[in-house]
């Protein structure tokens, strides 16, 4: 069989139907918050879209996002329970060319830096760059260097030659915990290090939830441009745009004054609201209560832990410590 063009073709050669990729479409059209009758154009979109070339780079990073990444499955089907869709966000991503990623990629040492410079020469101007992680600043970005260059030096030259960019995780967005107070190796975000990064989209949490990831792939393959963000922070407004605190499945006890006041007392057993053991759910805007994590499985407030506000700037600083009431 010759190689698949489209992800149409691709979809087929590994047979998945038509009417799938349909409902797949659906999904995505809810993550994004678009009307329903988005998914036909996403469906007849994303059957026609070639491959997509990804370069990922990782500089001061845990790894939380490609781990996020390599768990992405399709979210468990409402209609039909303990059943699941074809895995399409899988089969998307599987798709996808991914380039060059340091962890995930066979080749090393030259080999996986050959990668890199061929994608930068035969795609220029047609990849999208994945940023996982900080890029260090101080003492001219040394904290941080592979194969013989700097973070900074890498992100500089990347980047901008590339056709968009996602800055993936807190702490591509702004420096996330590196940058911290003190903030010894001078982490900054991407927009700070590379002001110049072209089409920038960021994806903040920590980490970030695999199908906002997805979303945003399916509605650049769709429409040749990201969702709607907000200018200043650059995140999408489907993903970052409702109070948590006003679609907790707790709130029916922070209205009735029900309050955890210590882990494992009755109130942690019964579930009711977290505010008093940290919670920042009033003060985080954030659609994980709705997508949840690991397949639609949960979220932290649904497993019994505060929301820390991991996707808010400067998390670090300003939410810490993050089991302490703050009377928000």
């Amino acid at each position: 069989m010759p190689e698949p063009k489209t992800f149409g073709e691709f979809l087929d050669s590994q047979k998945v139907s038509r009417r799938s990729l349909l409902k797949f479409a659906g999904i995505m059209a809810a993550s994004l918050a678009l009307p329903v009758s988005f998914g036909q154009t996403i469906a007849q979109a994303l059957a026609v879209t070639p491959r997509l070339p990804i370069i990922w780079l990782e500089f001061q990073d845990c790894t939380g996002d490609t781990e996020a990444f390599l768990r992405a499955s399709s979210r468990p089907d409402p209609l039909q329970s303990g059943k699941t869709d074809p895995d399409l966000i899988s089969l998307l991503l599987d798709y996808l060319s991914v380039d060059y990623h340091e962890t995930l990629m066979t080749g090393a040492g030259f080999q996986a830096e050959k990668s890199l410079a061929d994608t930068m020469a035969v795609r220029a101007g047609k990849y999208i760059t994945i940023v996982e992680g900080s890029i260090p600043t101080a003492a001219g970005g040394t904290f941080c260097t592979i194969a013989g260059r700097t973070a900074l030096a890498i992100a500089q030259d990347v980047i901008p030659k590339g056709l968009a960019t996602i800055a993936l995780g807190s702490c591509a967005w702004d420096g996330g915990l590196a940058a911290a107070a003190p903030n010894p190796t001078g982490a900054v975000g991407v927009l700070q290090a590379v002001p110049n990064a072209p089409n920038l989209l960021a994806l903040s949490g920590c980490p970030v939830n695999v199908v906002n990831l997805v979303a945003s792939l399916v509605y650049f393959l769709s429409f040749n441009a990201w969702p709607t963000m907000e200018s200043s922070t650059r995140l999408p407004r489907f993903a970052y745009s409702t109070e948590i605190h006003e679609r907790c499945e707790r709130k029916i006890y922070y209205k009735a004054n029900q309050f955890v006041q210590s882990w494992g007392d009755a109130g942690a057993k019964a579930g009711w609201c977290l505010i008093k053991m940290g919670c920042r759910g009033p003060a985080t805007k954030s659609n994980c209560y709705l997508e949840k994590f690991n397949g639609g499985t949960n979220w932290p407030i649904g497993a019994g832990a505060p929301c820390i506000g991991c996707v808010t700037a400067k998390f670090w600083d300003k939410q810490a410590p993050f089991y302490t009431a703050r009377g928000d």
